[in-house]
C-alpha cells in the first residue's frame, strides 16, 4: 500500500518555522492502530488524515500517542494541501471532525480557520500545576487545557517545565499566555500527556486564548505570537461562538509511505 505524505510548516511563512504537520490524504478509512502508527513513526506533534464526504473532508488528528478532537495547524496544513496540490480551484473547504464542522478559506496568502470558541472558566487548581510550570501565576482558569495566566512575555519565555508533571495532571494540556511587547498577547503551550512535550504553535488553543484576550482587551481583532523555539504568527477575530485563526503556511516536503500487508 502506498500512501501519499505532505509535511506542512504551519502558521509559517517560510520552512523552519511554525508548527510542522503531516497530511495524509485517504480514499477510505484505515484501521485505527495503522494510522496511530504512522502518526508515532512520523514524529511530528501530530499527522492528519483525510477522506472525502461529498464536497467535504473527514479529518482526523493523531500525535505520536493518541487520537485528539481537536487541532488547529495539521488543519491548517490539510487546507494548504487542498487549496494546493488536491483541490487547486478551490479557495474554501470544509472538514467535518469530532468536534464537528470546521470551515477553512483564502485570503490572500493567509489561510483563515473558522473553529468553535472555547473559553476558559474557573476551575480547581490541581496541586501539581503551579510546581510543575516552577513559576507563581497571576490566574489560573481551563477550557481543554488548563489556561495560565502570567504578568509579561519574559514569565512566557523563562518557563522550564517539569513534562513529568504536566504529564499527570489530566486534561489535553497547559496553555501559559501573558501580555506581548509589541503584540495583543503570547502563548506557550504543552502537552506531554499526549507525546507533546512543547508544541511549538497551537491553533486549537487560541479557541481559549481568543475569548479571553477579546474580553481583557476590549478588541475583538488580536495579533497572536506563539513564542516557542520555531514561533509562529497568528491573526485572531472573535466573533462570540466561534473564532477566526488565520495563519500562513510552507510546504516543506513530499513523499510517500509504503505499508505492508
Amino acid at each position: 500500500m502506498e500512501i501519499s505524505l505532505y509535511q506542512v510548516d504551519a502558521f509559517a511563512s517560510s520552512v523552519f518555522s511554525g508548527n510542522p504537520a503531516a497530511v495524509c490524504p485517504l480514499r477510505e478509512w484505515l484501521p485505527e492502530s495503522l494510522m496511530q502508527s504512522m502518526a508515532r513513526e512520523n514524529n511530528l506533534s501530530e499527522t492528519a488524515f483525510l477522506v472525502p464526504e461529498g464536497d467535504a473532508y473527514r479529518i482526523r488528528w493523531f500525535t505520536p500517542e493518541a487520537e485528539v478532537d481537536l487541532c488547529g495547524h495539521a488543519t491548517l496544513a490539510s487546507a494548504h494541501v487542498i487549496f494546493s496540490f488536491l483541490d487547486t480551484g478551490r479557495t474554501r473547504v470544509s472538514f467535518q471532525s469530532r468536534s464537528g464542522p470546521l470551515r477553512v478559506s483564502r485570503s490572500g496568502d493567509l489561510l483563515v480557520m473558522d473553529f468553535p470558541s472555547q473559553p476558559p472558566r474557573a476551575c480547581e487548581v490541581p496541586a501539581g500545576l503551579l510546581p510543575a510550570l516552577g513559576a507563581e501565576a497571576r490566574t489560573v482558569l481551563c477550557s481543554e487545557d488548563y489556561f495560565v495566566v502570567f504578568s509579561d512575555e519574559e514569565e512566557i519565555l523563562a518557563l522550564k517545565p517539569d513534562m513529568n508533571g504536566l504529564a499527570r495532571l489530566g486534561l489535553r494540556g497547559v496553555i501559559v499566555t501573558a501580555p506581548g511587547k509589541n503584540i495583543d498577547f503570547v502563548s506557550r503551550f504543552f502537552a506531554p500527556g499526549i507525546g507533546i512535550p512543547e508544541d511549538p504553535v497551537t491553533g486549537s488553543a487560541h479557541c481559549a486564548l481568543v475569548p479571553y484576550w477579546a474580553e481583557r482587551l476590549r478588541k475583538n481583532d488580536l495579533h497572536a505570537r506563539q513564542i516557542s523555539r520555531r514561533g509562529g504568527e497568528l491573526f485572531c477575530r472573535d466573533l462570540g461562538d466561534r473564532v477566526e485563526i488565520a495563519g500562513r503556511a510552507a510546504l516543506y516536503m513530499t513523499g510517500t509511505i509504503f505499508v505492508n500487508g
